[in-house]
């Protein structure tokens, strides 16, 4: 895809910082360039579909945003797809509405982001079938 997506999570309309332990953990096994350390991180899924993940750092409460670009098709959205689920992010496209894990997700996010956020699995295909949706 040739646009970005961003992984924030929110509490009471406010981004809180994402948990760095977790985004190790999950992105670890497909990391083929970059790492936490680097801000930068390019994952590769088993299709051979990858990722670039540029992930502010905020102090040591953990990470501001995950941001992701130039993702394929495939295996790579199911890897996107848990580690929103793992960091209990929203998925923000750039453009269009909220993806949100779970219906409970909707009252914290920000009012503007509220009424139109779609409530999608933690899956590969139901995460793209929402990406093709925009």
């Amino acid at each position: 895809m040739g646009y970005s997506i961003f992984l924030l999570r929110f509490a009471d309309s406010e981004v809180v910082a994402l948990d760095a332990e977790q985004f190790r953990q999950v992105t670890e096994p497909y990391v083929v360039a970059g790492g936490p350390e680097e801000g930068f991180s390019q994952l590769r899924a088993e299709d051979g579909g990858e990722v670039d993940l540029y992930h502010a750092s905020r102090d040591e409460d953990g990470m501001s945003c995950v941001t992701a670009t130039h993702f394929a098709r495939g295996a790579i959205s199911g890897v996107l797809a848990r580690l929103a689920a793992a960091l209990r992010a929203s998925i923000v496209p750039q453009d269009g509405p909220a993806l949100i894990l779970h219906e409970d997700e909707r009252r914290h996010l920000p009012e503007v982001l509220q009424g139109e956020a779609v409530v999608v699995a933690p899956t590969a295909d139901a995460f793209q079938a929402a990406l093709d949706a925009l």
